[in-house]
């Protein structure tokens, strides 16, 4: 196990109480991109389980965060995600819609944990005691591990819509405000799955009515 590895391990064993807890981590990806929806993951890991390479999945490769991604499916205890659309974003918001997400990802959690670790500064609505950790990703295993579903599965969906929907260049920015998604917004307007309600896109759609 790496140095990172140890520490994220450590964090969760000592909030499980020495492993007396069922402990899981729950995060999202896609937050603030322009397009697609926001997905939340929970993962509830074995006892003091990390592999080598588990780290907050934003400083990891995307081959390394795919290969993860089996290893946590293989060996968590149990796993639960969803991913809420940017209709549903745009008729809420994007907290709201993040915090469903990961509600309804915990919910689907079998066992049900007896404390739920979430990254940031706020919680969904839970049945169970849980706790915020600021850049969880970074500090537990459980959030870490939930971290790389979530950001997975939301780049395997943006990278099947990009067939649906060329020229925007979804299967490579999944949706963020890089600069070939910005000229495409202007050359072709945007599409059913952009966020309507994020200023970027709603200052684009009011421009091209006049």
């Amino acid at each position: 196990m790496s140095a990172a590895g140890s520490s994220l391990a450590r964090f969760d064993y000592r909030k499980s109480e020495g492993g007396r807890l069922l402990l899981a981590g729950v995060d999202e990806a896609g937050r603030g991109s322009w397009a697609g929806p926001v997905v939340a993951a929970a993962v509830m890991l074995p006892d003091r389980w990390c592999p080598e390479r588990l780290d907050d999945s934003k400083k990891l490769s995307a081959r390394v965060r795919e290969d993860l991604c089996r290893e946590i499916i293989s060996s968590a205890l149990c796993w639960g995600a969803c991913a809420v659309s940017a209709a549903v974003i745009d008729r809420t918001d994007i907290l709201r819609a993040t915090l469903s997400a990961m509600g309804t990802s915990v919910r689907k959690l079998n066992p049900s944990p007896q404390l739920v670790l979430v990254d940031g500064l706020q919680k969904p609505d839970l049945l169970v005691p849980a706790e915020t950790v600021v850049k969880g990703d970074a500090t537990s295993s459980a959030i870490a591990a939930a971290s790389i579903l979530a950001k997975v599965f939301r780049d395997r969906i943006m990278v099947a819509w990009d067939r649906y929907f060329p020229g925007y260049g979804f299967a490579a920015h999944k949706g963020y405000g890089a600069a070939t998604h910005q000229a495409a917004l202007r050359e072709m307007g945007p599409c059913i799955l952009h966020r309507f309600s994020y200023k970027p896109i709603a200052e684009l759609d009011q421009g091209r009515l006049f």
